[in-house]
């Protein structure tokens, strides 16, 4: 059945669906602890990505696919025919689009799911989602990765203390990155909400193991809401736009130039395709943020002709982007307590969160590598220098999949800390504050989410 616990004599199976970035980071885990987890097979439709990760883990080539349904399929005709799946779950990460049908697809056969953020890019995906989870009675875990850094998990234990009193107010900033919100959100595959979804829900969703936390701000929101449970979100407003890439933008020196390889101002460009991506390449880093726009290793020749003939070599201000690029949050919780959260692309750090928890009878400040602790009843402030274990986003990558597996191993959804119903509900209140900031008005949790699950919004 499958939410039993599974024979721990042997590591958890793993099918990987989707072998890009993140993919590839979860999967990592299986590479550095053998005994605890193996990937045994994947789907992945492009050929130099699909014949990499195959080699690294050692699939068989039997068990290699090019689409999920060919995955699935193989794994119907094993259930038919010995009385079992391909493994015991699958990583989804595939495009955020198609959450929704891999996830059901995969419940439906009994797979216990991890599932790549956002749950989905629409309420009634989402709300799909959480049903065919439920129904199935497998094992969901939702790559909320701030949840699983050692820095936010030693920062939520002092919160969860209750040393320094009520949660009354929290400040939380998300610095995009200037060239990093070019390459997701300008050019890259969020840069239009008809083809992935709103800037609140998709933003700095990179497939990258190089910044240390990813950007998608429904996993701000989720970890927000974390820190303040029981309380939960009452009233929401936002507000945010396309600030400045946009074509009235374009400095005149540019002229004419619609590509960065022919563009005369290329060299001083902060945006420069040849800056983000060849230049690094040419100096031997063929990681982050080349890696993502090639399939397979960048190199010079395979990198220029991106740049020349796909949308990553494209001016900012040419390219066909629509999603925000700055954004502020105003959340009111149940228990009186406020947050406001602002996302901005001109920015030097990249995801390094800044932020500022206010109590009681103390402060929290925090910058995702290390905060400091002040008891305003001591007078006694204490540095905390969290230790990442390694892997992508602090440890968040490495500390989302070892719960996993465990949680897997055991049959107990409780070892994530979340189920498929939570997450749900800090989606509810991402969809909730852009309604706020397309209508241009103050909106009630609370009714908004009764309007989702009677169908009265879209």
């Amino acid at each position: 059945m499958p939410g039993d616990p599974q024979d721990s004599s042997r590591p958890v199976t793993l099918a990987v669906i989707g072998c890009g970035q993140r993919g590839q980071n979860y999967a990592e885990y299986a590479l550095k602890y053998p005994t605890k987890c193996r990937v045994v097979a994947m789907a992945e439709p492009r050929p130099k990505t699909r014949e990499i990760f195959a080699k690294a883990h050692r699939v068989d080539a039997t068990l290699v696919f090019n689409t999920w349904e060919e995955l699935l399929s193989a794994s119907a005709d094993t259930i038919k025919t010995v009385g079992r799946r391909l493994a015991d779950a699958v990583i989804v990460a595939v495009h955020d689009h198609a959450h929704r049908e891999v996830t059901e697809a995969c419940a439906a056969q009994g797979y216990h799911v991890l599932c790549e953020k956002p749950m989905a890019t629409s309420i009634d995906d989402c709300l799909r989602m959480e049903k065919a989870v439920r129904d199935a009675g497998v094992i969901f875990g939702m790559g909320h990765v701030l949840r699983y850094s050692p820095y936010t998990k030693a920062l939520t234990a002092v919160v969860r203390s209750g040393e320094l009193g009520e949660l009354v107010n929290v400040t939380h900033l998300e610095p995009v990155g200037h060239y990093h919100f070019a390459h997701s959100y300008v050019r890259g595959h969020w840069a239009r909400e008809e083809d992935a979804s709103f800037s609140l829900m998709t933003k700095s969703c990179q497939r990258s193991a190089e910044p240390r936390f990813t950007h998608k701000h429904c996993s701000d929101i989720d970890v927000l809401c974390y820190w303040l449970t029981p309380a939960t979100p009452t009233r929401v407003s936002s507000f945010g736009s396309l600030n400045h890439f946009r074509k009235e933008k374009k400095p005149e020196k540019a002229g004419n130039a619609t590509r960065c390889l022919d563009c005369p101002m290329e060299a001083e460009c902060p945006y420069s395709g040849k800056k983000i991506y060849l230049n690094p390449v040419s100096r031997g880093n063929v990681h982050w943020p080349a890696s993502t726009i090639v399939d397979g290793i960048p190199d010079i020749e395979n990198i220029t002709d991106a740049l020349k003939t796909g949308p990553y070599g494209q001016c900012v201000y040419e390219s066909n982007n629509d999603v925000c690029d700055n954004q502020v949050v105003n959340i009111e919780f149940s228990s009186g307590a406020t947050v406001s959260f602002t996302m901005v692309a001109f920015t030097d750090l990249i995801c390094d969160r800044q932020t500022r928890l206010h109590f009681t009878h103390g402060e929290i400040v925090g910058n995702m590598s290390s905060f400091t602790v002040t008891n305003f009843r001591t007078n006694h402030t204490t540095r905390h220098h969290p230790a990442s274990e390694g892997g992508g986003h602090g440890g968040g990558d490495t500390g989302l999949i070892r719960t996993f597996v465990e949680a897997v191993r055991a049959g107990d959804q409780k070892i994530l800390d979340t189920d498929a119903s939570e997450v749900l509900r800090s989606h509810l209140t991402v969809f909730a504050a852009e309604a706020s900031r397309r209508e241009g008005r103050v909106v009630d949790c609370t009714d908004f989410e009764a309007a989702v699950r009677s169908g009265n919004v879209a």
